[in-house]
């Protein structure tokens, strides 16, 4: 079973058609809601489709996925975002490179995303992060901030981020890349739905500041997994 985490804020447009496309293409998985004390229908909408709702009141991307994390009961875990930006469509295809062997498999928008649903300084941004995370860890990361991921539960206790904020995202990511087989797909990446909730500079330079101090204070491995899988 697959068990899909979702942290929402305030997504009353979007966490509908999100869980319907989840259940158009898996009727079995569980899905989770992470809740961070919207004022709006999202709790709601999410109890009428059937789904799991779970309250976190500390605020913070990172502080949502952790307790999304406890509440899962599946195998594999795949995430994605309440806005509607994450093709669910492509968890199948996903799914297949686990089946293959691999541990940990992320979803890179940066190939076929169109500046509508991703502006130039976006790109940009996520450019810069993604050059600094291969320089200091000597990681193959394309896509160093994609929300969606999908990944072995029984690997979870070995690459659980420390951060509780946006910064959860990329490291993850290198804890998977640098001690599993880890695995990128280009999939598409939409508009999202209803109000932006990123913030660009401040979030990025935040993200940049914690590739610094992680590298110096984890001690973690500065390569990549030798993965003998293509």
């Amino acid at each position: 079973m697959i068990s899909y985490i979702i942290p929402a804020l305030n997504e009353e447009g979007s966490i509908g058609r999100v869980i319907h496309k989840i259940r158009s293409i898996d009727p079995t998985g569980e899905i989770i809601v992470v809740d961070s004390n919207s004022v709006d229908r999202t709790a709601e909408i999410v109890r009428s489709l059937g789904a799991t709702l779970v309250n976190e009141s500390n605020l913070g991307y990172g502080n949502a996925y952790k307790k999304g994390f406890s509440e899962a009961k599946g195998e594999i875990i795949a995430t994605l975002d309440a806005d509607g930006t994450y093709p669910p469509e492509e968890i199948p295809t996903m799914l297949e490179y686990l089946n293959k062997g691999y541990d940990f498999v992320s979803g890179e928008r940066l190939t076929n995303s169109s500046r509508e649903a991703m502006s130039l300084q976006h790109l940009i941004g996520n450019k810069i992060l993604n050059i600094f995370t291969k320089l200091l860890f000597m990681v193959n990361i394309k896509d160093s901030q994609s929300g969606m991921w999908l990944f072995r539960r029984e690997i979870l206790p070995h690459i659980m981020p420390s951060g509780s904020g946006m910064e959860f995202s990329e490291e993850i990511k290198i804890r998977a890349a640098t001690s599993f087989c880890y695995k990128e797909i280009p999939i598409k990446y939409a508009r999202r739905m209803g109000e932006k909730k990123l913030r660009p500079w401040k979030d990025g330079t935040s993200n940049l500041l914690f590739l610094l101090k992680f590298r110096i204070r984890s001690g973690i491995r500065t390569r990549s997994f030798r993965c003998s899988r293509s």
